[in-house]
């Protein structure tokens, strides 16, 4: 399949760089948003959760009705909806979208985030919840015959679901870096999501999710397509990209001492495996491969997606092609000045990558 390309829609003029404390959802801006991203052929917008943000099913049914190709991937917390309710909130905006829905998974990395919302399961519990969850949906949207349950952790009877998805089922994503959630993701996920490691560490988590998808009998044509998050920082030169970047992380270290940040200056060790692989690998160098930069990840404890890409346009572009090289075929960037820097990346790497990608062969190697 072709290489595609996630952002994040934004629902206000808040940033990391430039917080809006409190900040309340600009209807003007988030359609302005979105359809810079559709604009510029963006193929899929991920709208995040968090226990105290907006709701995602309202976002995202705003940006599809305000758009004409753009994905929308719903961030979506087992916790937080039964699994029957769940199969037929993603098919009816899936409707509404013309099948332009994909359901994006997190099982949960911190036990006082999902407190916040009642979940008091262990993690290996949580990916257990997970996997009966996803067998739920896929169940609800194969058939409308009635059918019962009787799972660990979801019980019901004759259940039946007569909202179908447009195109007979929706895309589902999973992420994370433990072997519970390569288990689980290797077993059921069409998208397999990763945060930005180096080439070597991303290939070695690629070798272990389609290890586990073999031991789940999946053949290699339906092995999970993989999903990779950077934050580039993009100028029109090399110098320019670095003053940029370093302004940037000034403005991030700022905030966090401020109380702005995205987790307090004194918060402890993130739980989650995939942050404790960035910070350790932040531990080895401010610099890996090409221009693989973190320095961000420690300004913000690893909190969500941080590693940088920073550099010029063909640099970024040379950057997400050594990715695509190694089996990458989604690729999420998004940056710290949101609007601005996704305009610059749908005018300036996008049309880079896929210039490459046309001249060598989708799929061939591209440096």
């Amino acid at each position: 399949m072709p290489t595609e390309f996630i952002s994040v829609t934004f629902p206000n003029a808040s940033t990391e760089i430039d917080p809006i404390p409190n900040a309340a959802i600009d209807p003007a801006y988030l359609v302005r948003y979105a359809r810079a991203l559709d604009d510029y052929g963006f193929n899929y917008t991920l709208v995040p959760y968090d226990s105290s943000y907006f709701d995602p099913f309202t976002i995202g049914a705003t940006i599809a009705s305000v758009t004409k190709n753009i994905k929308v991937i719903i961030a979506l917390r087992p916790n937080t909806l039964y699994p029957t309710v769940a199969a037929k909130a993603l098919a009816t905006l899936d409707q509404l979208s013309s099948g332009r829905v994909v359901v994006h998974f997190i099982a949960g990395g911190s036990d006082a985030e999902q407190a916040k919302e009642g979940d008091f399961l262990t993690k290996d519990q949580r990916y257990e919840r997970l996997e009966e969850y996803i067998r739920i949906l896929r169940r609800a949207w194969e058939s409308a015959d009635p059918f019962d349950w009787d799972g660990k952790h979801y019980q019901f009877k004759q259940f039946s679901n007569r909202v179908r998805p447009t195109n007979g089922t929706i895309t589902v994503s999973v992420g994370g870096s433990s072997d519970e959630a390569y288990r689980v993701g290797g077993a059921l996920a069409d998208i397999y999501g990763l945060w930005g490691e180096p080439l070597k560490e991303t290939k070695e988590q690629i070798t272990r999710i389609y290890a586990a998808a073999d031991r789940a009998g999946r053949p290699e044509s339906d092995r999970p397509r993989i999903w990779v998050t950077f934050r580039p920082i993009v100028a029109e030169t090399e110098e320019l990209a670095w003053a940029k970047a370093h302004r940037t992380l000034d403005a991030l270290n700022r905030n966090r001492q401020g109380g702005l940040g995205k987790t307090p200056a004194n918060a402890p060790p993130p739980q989650n495996v995939g942050s404790q692989r960035l910070l350790d690998i932040a531990a080895r160098g401010e610099v890996q491969d090409r221009a693989l930069w973190y320095p961000t990840v420690t300004a913000t404890n690893a909190r969500g997606a941080s590693t940088a890409l920073v550099g010029s346009p063909q640099t970024i572009a040379d950057s997400i092609l050594d990715y695509v090289d190694l089996g990458a075929e989604l690729i999420s960037i998004r940056g710290y000045d949101n609007f601005n820097d996704a305009v610059d990346y749908g005018r300036y790497v996008l049309p880079r990558v896929r210039e490459a990608l046309k001249l060598k062969g989708e799929g061939g190697q591209t440096s």
